[in-house]
């Protein structure tokens, strides 16, 4: 239960002093946009490897290298963990937007902090507004801000992937942005299988090779989600723990 109360209040510390820190780089955003978003990245990111760190969790990182530093980028991931944000966003070389669920726009201060940091809202019940979704992550990725999803909609209960949905592949098809397809493997050792306890356990967290839209076959390019999703399955088998 001690790493679960570090966890915990961390995260809370973290809200509430950030409340004034929300207000400095409003300040800074009016004078050097770049600068804000950068900063808020890294700080972000700072907190992230620290919750990481109170885990106790043994995480290996391969083929980061994979991740292109001169252009925006569309990560797809598997989702088995809460952790899987925290795993993935701290790698992130440069500004990069989650897509969420709208439900999170219910807490403030943490939908304040995400609306900084690029993320989108994605209403699953509202047709229209997920559309509106996808155009605003086209926009965030043509303007050089990389964006993260996971295409099964929601965690995997069993460790296993469902169908990835293919309009959460929107983004690459319309820019010709790279997939960066991101295998995770044992996340929900870290806290979900054993509610409610954070345990200790290896992650292991795989990034693909990138995948060029436009220089796929085009029957392939109808479906990127189930090839992007065979990629992931491939590095998934690599690495069973």
């Amino acid at each position: 239960m001690i790493r679960l109360l570090l966890v915990v209040l961390t995260l809370l510390l973290y809200l509430i002093l950030g409340i004034p820190v929300l207000l400095i780089e409003w300040v800074i955003s009016r004078w050097n946009p770049h600068l804000r978003d950068i900063s808020c990245l890294r700080m972000v990111q700072g907190a992230f490897k620290l919750i990481l760190w109170f885990t106790g969790a043994d995480i290996t990182y391969i083929g980061r290298e994979n991740i292109p530093r001169d252009q925006a980028v569309l990560y797809v991931g598997n989702h088995n963990s809460y952790f899987d944000i925290l795993l993935t966003y701290s790698q992130c070389p440069g500004l990069t937007g989650y897509v969420a669920k709208a439900e999170m726009l219910r807490y403030p201060l943490l939908r304040d902090w995400m609306k900084r940091l690029y993320c989108l809202f994605l209403d699953r019940t509202d047709m229209r507004a997920g559309l509106q979704t996808i155009l605003t992550g086209i926009d965030y990725i043509r303007s050089g801000i990389s964006i993260c999803i996971f295409p099964e909609g929601t965690r995997s209960r069993d460790g296993k992937m469902q169908p990835f949905k293919e309009g959460s592949l929107k983004m690459a098809a319309k820019t010709g942005c790279p997939i960066i397809p991101i295998a995770i493997t044992n996340s929900a050792e870290i806290f979900e299988n054993h509610l409610p306890i954070v345990r200790p356990c290896r992650v292991i967290v795989e990034y693909g090779s990138p995948i060029y839209p436009k220089e796929l076959p085009k029957e392939q390019q109808k479906f990127l989600g189930a090839c992007t999703q065979q990629r992931i399955q491939e590095m998934l088998d690599r690495h069973s723990l």
